[in-house]
């Protein structure tokens, strides 16, 4: 009996703990403040625009040489896939980490090089580079900063992955070697 009893133990915690981590695997757990900006179209967008939704995000800047581009592609090849898996309620979210220059009319712009949705892909600025800088360490613990007299923004280049409560889930590589079907899998699992 008590064999029985340790046996059905361990198998209710291992289901409670796969619950607990929604299907994701070693869960960042991050909470993200509230937060409302200015999205490609001039529009107000923000946290809770998302609720109740998955989301991808990531860190760019228009003007970028090195990694924005590949990071801007790969997100928007994550977006197709997503689509044509059938995954639905997924967003995908593009902060500006050098607001200044990157206004809504450029980051719609930058927007339009690339083969991507914009009814789900937002594109946000609107901020002081101050705030971002503060946002992104405070928020998703990745590093922004644009050194004075440069135009060119010390920032990482991952992909967070939020659920539909606005908890920052999980990170992945974003500019090189992403992980795409990991990805696809870890936001359906959040669905």
């Amino acid at each position: 009996m008590k064999i029985r009893f340790s046996i059905l133990a361990i198998i209710v915690l291992v289901l409670m703990t796969a619950c607990g981590n929604e299907g994701i695997e070693d869960p960042l757990n991050y909470e993200l403040e509230d937060f409302t900006f200015t999205d490609q179209n001039g529009q107000e967008f923000g946290k809770e625009d998302l609720k109740g939704k998955v989301w991808m995000a990531d860190f760019i800047f228009t003007n970028c040489d090195t990694v924005c581009p590949p990071m801007t592609f790969n997100m928007t090849k994550l977006q197709k896939m997503a689509k044509e898996e059938g995954i639905e309620n997924v967003e995908f979210v593009s902060f500006s980490v050098d607001p200044e220059i990157d206004t809504p009319e450029v980051m719609k712009e930058y927007a339009g090089k690339f083969e991507l949705d914009q009814s789900n892909f937002h594109f946000l600025t609107g901020y002081k580079q101050s705030f971002i800088e503060t946002f992104a360490l405070d928020n998703f613990k990745t590093l922004v900063k644009k050194p004075e007299n440069q135009d060119q923004v010390i920032h990482q280049s991952y992909f967070f992955l939020v659920d539909k409560e606005g908890t920052i889930m999980q990170s992945y590589s974003g500019a090189s070697d992403t992980p795409y079907a990991e990805i696809i899998d870890d936001i359906r699992s959040l669905q």
